[in-house]
């Protein structure tokens, strides 16, 4: 059995400076006995051979982003900013029974604040022109909107363009419509939506068994409330329902048999007992439905909430009577079977299947290569061929 990897660690006193500023923030007003506010998002990376996150660049890819959304300035979208966390639409919902105006601060540690909308009153840092800058960053990224008016009797104007966006459907609540005040003028949303990449550790480990079984280390001192297996291979799909992680637990590959309706069933089930309203919960399961369940092996977890309050400190003032935030760790495993499944589509030249793989295949090949130096260059010459234009360092965006 290899040894257990060490317990995450996040610096003591950084841990107690965002805690302070947040306690200090919430007592600048009193708090709201009539507001609550919702919070769910998705904290996504990719297992390395030793089980960890390892370094990618979560921003390669197509968009899927509406083009009113803002982005950092400065930062080249094709290359990306490399890190260790991709963090997913983290959308923020407010519900009072009558209009109340409150400001939002949400800082992000060892991270960047990637795109955002409405318009936000600060950013920090407001731009970065080195992709490279965010490991030499020991300082958090944050983001603020300084008049925020949750309003309940708002008939609502949000914008919209197109239909393909998976931005929408993060809508399709009950939560109060929101006008949002900034130098851009006021804009209406149904809630406080951003993105970002950071590099912190995740906390959680995966490792092949000899037997074949994946083997889940939790590497905190809190639960991990609840884990899912699941693997996808064409139009076959299948997930094993792990429950509670304490500290470790080995699970079988799951057997190809399952629905997406079957799954859909059960993360709505996982993430309204975790808090989120059941809207919410579908809302969240309909935003990921096409990323979530794609071709390959991944392992979902719910993220501890001390662990997202400490990397991801949010301040409301006033403080709501509620704060419910619910983020779903997404670990994409490279697992014996995709890399033969990689390596079987670029032998084939079929650019189509190789898409399947999208923002993942970069890293995935750059697992082959470490593990089989001798195919580095049969890789690289399939994938030149594949995409007829010379090999790229990562897949052409869409």
């Amino acid at each position: 059995m290899p040894a257990t990897p060490a317990r995450y660690r996040i610096p003591g006193l950084a841990v107690l400076c965002l805690a302070l500023s947040a306690t200090f923030g919430a007592q600048n007003s009193p708090a709201n006995p009539d507001l609550t506010a919702h919070e769910w998002g998705t904290f996504t990376s990719i297992a390395g051979r030793d089980g960890r996150a390892i370094e990618w660049l979560p921003q390669t890819g197509s968009t899927d982003l509406p083009r009113f959304v803002e982005h950092l300035r400065e930062i080249n979208f094709k290359e990306g900013v490399r890190g260790t966390v991709r963090m997913e639409t983290p959308v923020l919902y407010f519900y009072s029974p009558r209009q109340t105006t409150l400001s939002v601060k949400v800082s992000f540690a060892r991270g960047l604040i990637t795109e955002w909308y409405p318009h936000a009153s600060q950013v920090e840092p407001g731009e970065i022109r080195d992709a490279e800058a965010l490991y030499q960053r020991h300082t958090s990224g944050s983001i603020a909107w300084n008049s925020v008016i949750v309003a309940p009797e708002l008939v609502a104007s949000f914008p919209r363009e197109g239909r393909g966006s998976q931005y929408y459907a993060a809508r399709e609540t009950s939560a109060a419509p929101l006008i949002v005040k900034s130098s851009a003028g006021s804009q209406q949303e149904k809630f406080l939506f951003y993105r970002g990449v950071s590099t912190f550790a995740v906390p959680i480990a995966t490792t092949l068994t000899p037997g074949g079984k994946l083997r889940l280390t939790n590497l905190g001192q809190e639960e991990i409330p609840s884990v899912i297996l699941f693997e996808r291979r064409g139009d076959k799909l299948g997930y094993r329902l792990g429950g509670a992680l304490q500290t470790e637990v080995s699970l079988d590959p799951p057997e190809l048999t399952a629905t997406f309706d079957s799954m859909s069933r059960d993360l709505e089930d996982i993430l309204t007992a975790q808090g989120l309203y059941p809207d919410e919960a579908r809302a969240m399961i309909e935003t990921w439905r096409q990323s979530w369940f794609e071709e390959g092996s991944r392992l979902f977890y719910i993220v501890p909430r001390h662990f997202v309050d400490a990397i991801l400190p949010l301040t409301i003032n006033p403080a709501p009577a509620q704060i419910t935030r619910v983020f779903v760790g997404r670990l994409e495993l490279i697992t014996p079977a995709t890399e033969q499944a990689v390596e079987q589509v670029l032998a084939a030249h079929d650019r189509a299947a190789l898409q399947k793989y999208a923002r993942f295949l970069q890293p995935i090949l750059e697992e082959l290569r470490a593990a089989n130096p001798e195919k580095a260059q049969q890789l690289d010459k399939d994938l030149e061929l594949t995409y007829s234009t010379g090999m790229p360092q990562t897949p052409p965006a869409e």
